[in-house]
């Protein structure tokens, strides 16, 4: 996934140039890199991918030395210089890499590599901390890092990591496991060593390591080996297999998928994902839905629904507990795309399951409330065309909306990769640093870069209620997801999240003809249903230059912004979805809306027994 990986060159897995192939992070340096030192890094490269070391280093020295601001020949250098053992140049290559930008995963990894040659443990944990703060959602340097917190025999990291990388998809990436094993073990926990490596061969029972645990949990079952001996095996074993980043690098890259399956294919999987998100809601587990006594109601302090006293992220969407019979509903209002601050109570209609609420407890402006905004920026290859523009869009946008002394936003840029290449801050001008270092590469994981965004946006913990919104810029397009766009929704939801994507496709690229004569794109259903879900709203300008327009409106509407609460009518403890419809109009005129579409009654304590 990742482009000049150390590991992945030394084992000869690239077989073409970064600057060739879009399936990672490009720095924005390269791009200038003039064309004869271009030549001599594309000859280099050539020659590390055939294991020619020595023949490599005169191209890409000669490279760096035409145009010293070249990223990618710094960590091709450095890589030649690590395989021949020039340890300390090769460290040096990655640190230059490093500081000239210091926004790619790949430079902060190799760089890890390269002291994990010289012993320098701590400082490769540093390192790869680093690379996989920048790419959270990369299994392969989360591998990488649990490796190295290892070999820095800080044990209490490896073990929290691990928990992190089990607690979502890690298919391919077992091996953690060996390592929490050892972790325990080096901390005593006979139990917990056991119990990670019998995770280990439940998970990859076919793997080298998987057979070495299995070995190991015989003698720790027949033979009770002694404490020392026990450690100093898997010390050993685990120092023996670093993580298989060769095998996760060689997978093919976008380029490669699209040659190997028709795009028919892609597009029905895309239309099957959107059908599937645009399906009824599924209502939630009894199993799954926090107890009375935990959960705190979204009516007990206006607001707090939206930041204080947060529940389990896992909570099902705006639940309401059995115990309080109050909603509390965040909603925006706008005319004619202008945002509208001073409604009163008599102004605005609610029903709620298609009835009038017994009584509104509340009704305040929210304008003011403070911001937590994240920005997903598509920089997949699809942009490069007007990606220029859609960076100026985004930094003019970011510097109007967060006018709040207490906002905070962070931004992560999605290819292949998910970056967070910014993040939680008030500076706007680090924002804009960020941004201007975004590359188009790659193909789109955009439904993961949505489920990360939300899940941040609503864990950070909060000492007053807070907005908690999502932008997505992007044509609505993925291919690379491990997470459904139907998954992305719920986390949103389930985070009360609310996700406003502004497209980026042009009016003129086309669609399917509707049957009401206009068209639209698999892209657009995705990004306008994302929208509606969540209690946010799709802007869809159809052109470059509509771009900024569609971001003012959206300015307007995180202006307008209100919190009314209400004691629903015949409300019944069912867990059953209940709808929510909210209507407003200013001086006659009928104002757009913008608020939650629902959410689940949650089932009462003798309910839940009978599941």
């Amino acid at each position: 996934m990742l482009t000049n990986n150390l590991w992945a060159i030394r084992n000869g897995a690239h077989s073409q140039s970064p600057l060739e192939s879009a399936s990672g992070s490009v720095s924005k340096l390269d791009l200038k890199a003039p064309r004869k030192a271009r030549r001599e890094y594309e000859k280099g490269y050539r020659l590390l991918s055939l294991k020619d070391f020595k023949g490599a280093t005169e191209h890409l020295e000669a490279a760096v030395s035409l145009y010293p601001s070249f990223v990618a020949a710094h960590n091709s250098l450095g890589s030649a210089y690590l395989s021949l053992g020039r340890n300390e140049e090769a460290r040096d290559q990655f640190a230059k890499a490093v500081s000239l930008d210091d926004h790619l995963p790949a430079s902060y990894l190799n760089l890890g590599c390269a002291q994990l040659s010289l012993k320098d443990y701590r400082s490769a944990e540093s390192s790869m901390q680093k690379a996989s703060s920048i790419a959270p959602l990369d299994l392969q340097l989360a591998m990488a890092l649990t490796y190295t917190q290892f070999m820095n025999q800080d044990y209490s990291a490896v073990l929290e990591t691990v928990r992190e990388v089990h607690s979502r998809k890690h298919e391919g990436a077992a091996i953690v496991h060996f390592f929490a094993a050892a972790a325990s073990d080096g901390q005593n926990h006979s139990q917990e060593t056991q119990r990670e490596l019998e995770t280990l061969v439940r998970e990859d029972p076919k793997s080298p390591a998987a057979e070495q645990a299995g070995q190991i949990l015989a003698q720790l079952k027949v033979e009770q080996l002694r404490k020392d001996a026990r450690k100093k095996q898997l010390l050993a074993a685990a120092t023996a297999n670093p993580p298989a980043l060769t095998e996760a690098a060689s997978r093919p890259t976008a380029e490669q998928l699209a040659a190997q399956h028709q795009i028919v294919l892609q597009d029905a999987n895309e239309q099957k994902q959107v059908a599937e998100a645009e399906a009824a809601p599924d209502a939630p587990c009894a199993a799954c839905s926090p107890s009375p006594s935990a959960a705190v109601s979204a009516s007990a302090e206006p607001g707090s629904s939206l930041g204080a006293g947060r529940t389990d992220p896992a909570d099902a969407p705006l639940t309401l507990r059995s115990t309080v019979e109050e909603v509390a509903v965040l909603f925006a209002a706008t005319d004619h795309g202008r945002s509208v601050t001073d409604l009163n109570r008599e102004e605005v209609g609610i029903r709620d399951d298609q009835k009038s609420p017994s009584a509104i407890t509340g009704f305040r402006n929210e304008a003011q409330l403070p911001l937590r905004l994240g920005v997903v920026i598509d920089t997949s290859a699809s942009t490069t065309r007007r990606f220029s523009f859609e960076q100026r869009a985004a930094r003019d946008f970011l510097q109007k909306v967060l006018i709040g002394k207490d906002d905070l936003a962070f931004v992560v840029g999605v290819a292949n990769s998910v970056l967070l290449v910014q993040d939680y801050t008030a500076d706007q001008q680090g924002m804009s640093r960020a941004i201007d270092q975004l590359t188009p590469a790659g193909g789109t994981a955009l439904w993961d870069a949505v489920s990360f965004a939300a899940g941040k946006l609503s864990s950070r913990p909060e000492i007053q209620p807070v907005a908690r919104m999502l932008v997505v810029i992007s044509d609505g397009k993925d291919n690379s997801s491990n997470v459904t766009l139907k998954e992305a929704i719920a986390t949103a939801e389930r985070g009360e999240v609310f996700v406003y994507t502004v497209s980026t496709r042009e009016a003129n690229e086309g669609g399917d003809l509707t049957i009401t004569g206009e068209r639209t794109t698999i892209g657009d259903r995705a990004l306008k249903l994302l929208a509606e879900r969540t209690g946010g709203a799709d802007f869809m300008p159809g052109s470059i230059t509509g771009l900024n327009h569609g971001l003012e409106q959206l300015q307007q509407v995180i202006r307008s912004r209100y919190l009314i609460s209400y004691k629903p009518a015949l409300l019944k403890h069912d867990g059953k979805y209940r709808s929510i419809d909210i209507t407003a109009q200013k001086s006659g005129r009928k104002l757009r809306v913008y608020a939650r579409r629902g959410y689940y009654a949650q089932l009462t304590a003798s309910e839940q027994s009978n599941f």
